[in-house]
């Protein structure tokens, strides 16, 4: 669809009917406000704020938007918890269209200054292991639901909003052993982790109901790519496999997980921010699902080393309720956004695995030289 800058209404009323042709009378007026700011805003810069930046995927995020958009300028919310690392963004940090603000997103006067500013919101900001969820719940309600209703309400103050977007997962409508969750899929999430997203989407959602905010809400499936944090499932295999130790595999190994790389996640969060309908949720998935047995055989593969590394664990006693499998039917994105993952998974999980080879030299030579003072101390 193109726009004439001459134009009152910058929209065809065709496509402007085949939008909107399905929805509601609030639905329609959503589409409407959001054309029109999104014209009116094409002219000038855009300020999108992104929460948990230094973050594996939030970092993506950020570079994706500096990348494309010579109007945009990014500010990066982040309390740079144990996950986060800005040396993810050490490319971008003296860009002047990036601004770096280390806050926690519970902290309200910290944080309100800056959602001021914002045209668009991209909420993160999360805690994410499903295993530490486990151990210990505490951060993940502080984070995950205390801290999106705190930006929620900063976001009721927001002149210049477009849009909120709520990142999710596909934990939160737990497991499915065939076929794949839509949309409307009811929740109910296995563990702490996932009943944190649940709440924090639900959130989300009524703040879209009760203050007609511009919520939408993406639910994606497991990502990868470079700069995950090492506690991860592939960082973790990629370096135990290096250093010639086992790689565990929770169960049987038949877990069946669908794999997207933080690109494409990117690319499709980014076109729900500009394009998406205010109160929608969208699927965010890629083509490929494999089990975690399947994955730490294509990385010992990869790296020429021995399938005999693979050591299965007991997970009754470390995940409790680990959900068989997730899937979810990303069609609704695909025809109404156009949105389709573009990374190839045999391509992408090679230049993946290689990328973490670096790390995982200098994890083994940090570690070797822990063990050496470490011993040198004990003999003394």
């Amino acid at each position: 669809m193109k726009y004439e800058k001459n134009r009152l209404f910058p929209f065809q009323t065709s496509d402007f009917a085949l939008q909107t042709s399905e929805l509601t009378p609030l639905g329609k007026f959503c589409v409407l406000f959001t054309t029109i700011v999104r014209y009116n805003m094409s002219v000038m810069s855009e300020y999108v704020l992104v929460t948990g930046g230094c973050g594996f995927i939030g970092s993506h995020f950020v570079r994706l938007q500096l990348q494309n958009y010579p109007q945009v300028k990014v500010i990066n919310i982040d309390k740079l918890g144990y996950s986060s690392d800005p040396a993810r963004l050490r490319d971008v940090a003296h860009d002047p269209r990036y601004t770096f603000i280390k806050a926690d997103i519970r902290d309200k006067s910290k944080v309100l200054k800056a959602l001021k500013r914002a045209d668009f919101i991209v909420n993160f900001a999360a805690e994410t292991h499903v295993d530490n969820s486990i151990k210990n719940p505490v951060p993940f309600i502080e984070s995950n639901i205390l801290g999106t209703f705190q930006l929620l309400e900063g976001v009721r103050m927001c002149p210049r909003l477009v849009k909120f977007v709520q990142v999710s997962t596909d934990e939160v409508y737990g497991p499915i052993l065939d076929g794949y969750f839509k949309e409307d899929a009811p929740l109910r999430p296995s563990n702490p982790y996932s009943a944190s997203k649940a709440a924090a989407d639900s959130l989300a959602y009524s703040y879209f109901v009760t203050h007609r905010l511009p919520v939408t809400i993406t639910r994606t499936t497991n990502n990868y790519g470079s700069g995950q944090f090492p506690e991860k499932v592939i960082p973790v295999f990629v370096k135990n496999a290096l250093a010639g130790r086992p790689l565990p595999v929770y169960g049987d190994g038949l877990h069946k997980r669908c794999w997207i790389h933080a690109r494409d996640h990117c690319s499709a969060i980014d076109l729900v921010m500009r394009k998406g309908i205010a109160g929608e949720i969208y699927h965010v998935a890629g083509d490929t699902e494999i089990t975690n047995l399947e994955l730490a055989k294509i990385i010992v593969g990869h790296l020429g080393k021995p399938e005999t590394l693979i050591r299965f664990i007991d997970d009754f006693n470390v995940r409790p309720g680990h959900d068989r499998r997730y899937s979810l039917d990303a069609s609704k994105i695909r025809s109404q956004l156009g949105w389709k993952p573009v990374v190839d998974f045999e391509k992408g999980i090679r230049e993946t695995v290689d990328s973490y080879k670096p790390e995982a030299a200098s994890f083994e030579h940090n570690r070797h030289k822990t063990k050496r003072r470490l011993a040198c101390a004990s003999a003394a």
